[in-house]
């Protein structure tokens, strides 16, 4: 027997579906308007948006929700600006849709295309951020795609809020609202619903904790993108710019250490560790990083630091902790990262061009620097507008995932009355 939530979420499967043939047909001019009046209404609505998100944030301290969460929940007057920027930044980016990725003939007249097309219906199961809300409705709607998103419980008021006024933009420009759906039941069954639900949705994709992701992972019907952790990593070569390093060191960790992209691990080379960690080590426990080292380290900042584990090595802490490890070269660091990170965010800092072009080559991650920060490894630093996450697959989509990602292709054949032989 159906229980009442499924029942409710097959509804609004079935609304999305069919939204997502009548997007697929319209033009991006008024695609675009939706957009921006979707911005506008964002904006205009910001004092709904904040009501909501005090509310929230006030139930979710009281649960007990971590520091890490509570600022990724946080909303304030500069990131409601921040969502209405994204969201006009997606409007102004070239729509994929109808693009001809390629086209050949074969001599005889008959003439194909591949062209990209919206994938149809995609399912967004989130937890905390409510700006996934906006960069993921707004992406989906400058590609054709009706989206069905559930947020986390913590952030249900807020997710609420900025959905209704992307949904005001829709109906504002004569674009069905049915486009942008919101689950509203909190109910962990809706998760199982939505994953087994592949009638009405074509992709899922999990955002949030391990336990989420496999839970999606274990029980979807559909195509899933995902990335477990973001077990980031910086590895300070004999070469590097000791000073440089030590300011990409501090953004990677400090600048928003919630965050995936954030850096965990740093793995110094032995014949600049000493020069290297006092002065960065120092820096960073005056910015109240918790540091945790393999015995060479605690040898050069001492025993206040902790002895890092095994465990540690492989933990996305999403907190200002972070592991460091000495290491005697560049195939060394290689090996550490392939063994212990997630395929997120790696990055060398060298002047020895040779060790970056090795590093780049070698580690195998979905985004690899040189001499920059993994913080750089976001939809909007990339220049996509917004991100509907970062990917760790190999398949269909790696590293940030914006308009291109969310289409797929068609093959269009034209012929003047030709049949097979």
């Amino acid at each position: 027997m159906t229980s009442n939530y499924e029942q409710r979420i097959l509804e609004i499967g079935a609304q999305a579906r069919n939204a997502a043939r009548a997007l697929a047909r319209t033009t991006t001019g008024k695609k675009n308007a939706a957009l921006l009046a979707a911005a506008d209404q964002i904006k205009r609505s910001s004092e709904r948006i904040l009501a909501a998100n005090e509310a929230d944030m006030k139930s979710a301290t009281a649960s007990g929700l971590s520091s890490a969460m509570l600022d990724r929940l946080r909303l304030d007057p500069a990131r409601i600006s921040a969502i209405a920027k994204s969201i006009r930044q997606v409007a102004a980016l070239p729509d994929p849709v109808g693009s001809v990725i390629r086209e050949w003939d074969r001599g005889d007249g008959l003439e194909f295309a591949k062209v990209r097309v919206p994938i149809g219906v995609i399912g967004i199961i989130y937890e905390s951020r409510p700006n996934v809300t906006s960069d993921a409705a707004s992406l989906c709607l400058k590609t054709g795609n009706a989206v069905v998103l559930r947020g986390g419980s913590e952030s249900l008021g807020s997710n609420l809020a900025i959905a209704e006024a992307l949904r005001e933009g829709c109906t504002e420009t004569g674009i069905t609202p049915d486009a942008i759906q919101i689950i509203d039941l909190t109910d962990r069954g809706a998760v199982r619903a939505m994953a087994e639900m592949d009638q009405h949705i074509d992709l899922i994709i999990p955002r949030g904790g391990k336990e989420l992701i496999e839970t999606v992972a274990k029980l979807a019907r559909m195509p899933v993108i995902k990335h477990y952790d973001g077990i980031c990593h910086i590895y300070v070569d004999r070469a590097a710019d000791l000073s440089m390093a030590q300011s990409i060191v501090i953004n990677a960790k400090c600048q928003r250490p919630s965050v995936c992209n954030a850096v965990e691990t740093l793995l110094v080379h032995r014949d600049v560790a000493n020069a290297f960690l006092l002065n960065c080590g120092r820096a960073l426990q005056e910015r109240r990083v918790e540091l945790r080292g393999d015995e060479k380290t605690r040898a050069i900042l001492g025993p206040q630091v902790a002895l890092a584990t095994e465990e540690d090595w492989r933990t996305e802490y999403l907190d200002l902790i972070l592991s460091i490890r000495i290491v005697d070269s560049l195939e060394e660091a290689v090996e550490h990262i392939e063994t212990y990170g997630s395929h997120h965010s790696d990055a060398v800092v060298t002047v020895d061009e040779a060790i970056a072009q090795a590093f780049l080559r070698d580690v195998d991650s979905s985004a690899v620097f040189w001499n920059a920060s993994t913080r750089f490894n976001d939809g909007g630093e990339f220049g996509f507008g917004a991100e509907i996450g970062i990917s760790t697959n190999r398949l269909h989509a790696r590293g940030p995932m914006a308009l291109e990602e969310l289409t797929t292709y068609k093959y269009v054949v034209r012929g003047k009355g030709h049949i097979r032989s």
